[in-house]
């Protein structure tokens, strides 16, 4: 066989070779898109929160104690510092001013106000959607007081599903973090310039079955402003796949992110 035919053989064979593992790296990024699903999807009741203990539902669409506007109705129990809030956005979608459709209902229990050391705050959605997509299971959020910086940090624990919509399967998440308010806490009235830098781990199970691993590798920038994150990084290890990066930017705020495998960069969109 002459040195053409097998520089044109080795050629072939390279060539397909690498476009297997392109087509290996990319077919499990299923498993970053299911991680962002629910990492969002819990983030945001703290936002739903912020809104209903302000008594500005903007987002939500605004509502005040037991006056409907819009999409949702605020109740408020209230004992000495502490108490309960229920946000009702009724038993059928509602398009909120994010244009998410949502229905259901997000319960807030807290001990003390967000801003007093030892404050905890639990929230639970109780047949409560997004998109159609259902949220179950709690998310704590602990005051845990100021850090070196003089930041207020808490420290969050989340136990949850998310029933993805049309039979897509069910996503299970598993977090433990830390949230260290970094911008936005002198302006009491004005929540949307709040900003945070989120570190810590999680592990969960996508929902193609597959379980897997995250570990923030730069801490995340969450602005109250935006859906996603605005920058920092994250790793996820789909059982025993290659570990994929996710690069969430320089700050500008879109569903736009990178990720890295084996070396290979991608460009994705966050759901």
């Amino acid at each position: 066989m002459s040195m053409q035919k097998l520089s044109v053989i080795s050629f072939i064979i390279l060539t397909v070779f690498s476009s297997c593992r392109k087509e290996r790296d990319t077919e499990d990024f299923q498993t970053v898109s299911d991680n962002a699903l629910a990492e969002n999807s819990f983030n945001e009741l703290k936002n739903i929160a912020d809104e209903a203990y302000s008594g500005n539902m903007v987002i939500y669409r605004s509502a005040m104690d037991t006056l409907v506007y819009g999409c949702a109705t605020v109740i408020r129990d209230t004992t000495g510092n502490g108490g309960t809030i229920t946000v009702d956005f009724g038993t059928s979608n509602c398009q909120c001013n994010d244009g998410k459709n949502r229905r259901g209902k997000v319960i807030f229990t807290y001990t003390g106000p967000y801003r007093d050391s030892g404050t905890v705050i639990t929230h639970t959605p109780d047949q409560y959607f997004v998109n159609d997509n259902q949220l179950t299971g709690t998310k704590t959020v602990t005051n845990m007081g100021r850090n070196n910086a003089g930041n207020l940090w808490y420290a969050i624990h989340v136990d949850g599903t998310v029933i993805k919509a049309n039979n897509g399967g069910t996503i299970t998440w598993v977090s433990d973090r830390t949230r260290e308010w970094v911008a936005g806490e002198s302006t009491v009235l004005n929540i949307f310039d709040d900003a945070y830098l989120i570190s810590g781990t999680g592990n969960g199970v996508a929902a193609n079955g597959e379980s897997f691993t995250a570990q923030i590798i730069t801490p995340l920038r969450k602005e109250i402003g935006c859906y996603h994150f605005v920058s920092g990084s994250i790793s996820i290890t789909p059982g025993s796949r290659p570990t994929r990066v996710i690069d969430y930017g320089n700050g500008t705020c879109d569903n736009n992110a990178t990720v890295t495998v084996n070396g290979n960069t991608y460009s994705i969109q966050l759901p």
